[in-house]
């Protein structure tokens, strides 16, 4: 161990991890409605613990020719036509996305984002598509890179549902707010930090000097 400062640039090889989660119409993310996107930033304290930072939140309206699965959207509640969800065109919210976490990137001295989320592989699916339909060509997330927390959570808590490894963390879960894009992410972040903070206090992570990220 150095006397080196524990830095978020110097944790994940230079990586700057954002929490995500998304509602959608389906399960394809090549022709299935993204409906709702939230991101949680992190950041880390003094002692090289993380914590959940800032908050990007939005409703997305269904892009051009969209499909709408009635089952998606009768579990997740959402009416995709409702003038009160306030949705905004998906390019809209993707590019202001990109923008804050291109930012907080920045701020963090990180070289690229990736994205943490629970089932990783779907939640990236769906940004990677949007992001794509919206022309965006400097994304700040790497196109396949991701912390999966289904799989963390597994390992470190003997749990893979969410609201089951929150709970075993001790990290409050109120079911009647799950499959809201916004709740989901926050309490996912909670739960990343919550296990990367006991790996680093049973002995993990010395902090050496990284590599930097392809």
């Amino acid at each position: 161990m150095t006397d080196q400062k524990p830095t978020l640039s110097t944790r994940f090889r230079g990586y700057f991890p954002v929490v995500i989660d998304v509602e959608t119409a389906g399960f394809n993310a090549g022709t299935d409605a993204l409906l709702e996107i939230a991101a949680v930033t992190v950041q880390m304290d003094d002692a090289g613990n993380l914590y959940p930072d800032e908050t990007f939140h939005a409703h997305v309206n269904p892009f051009e020719g969209a499909n709408l699965e009635p089952a998606a959207l009768e579990f997740n509640g959402i009416d995709p036509h409702c003038a009160l969800r306030g949705a905004i065109e998906e390019s809209d919210a993707m590019k202001a996305l990109c923008k804050t976490i291109r930012k907080a990137q920045k701020n963090a001295g990180c070289q690229r984002s990736v994205i943490v989320a629970h089932n990783a592989t779907f939640d990236q699916s769906f940004v990677n598509a949007a992001i794509a339909r919206s022309g965006i060509k400097r994304t700040p997330f790497h196109p396949f890179v991701s912390f999966d927390t289904t799989s963390l959570a597994g390992l470190a808590l003997g749990q893979t549902v969410l609201v089951k490894a929150c709970r075993t963390a001790g990290i409050a879960f109120d079911q009647n707010e799950a499959h809201s894009a916004l709740y989901d992410a926050s309490r996912t972040a909670d739960l990343f930090c919550f296990m990367v903070n006991r790996y680093k206090a049973l002995g993990g992570w010395p902090l050496a000097q990284p590599d930097k990220p392809e």
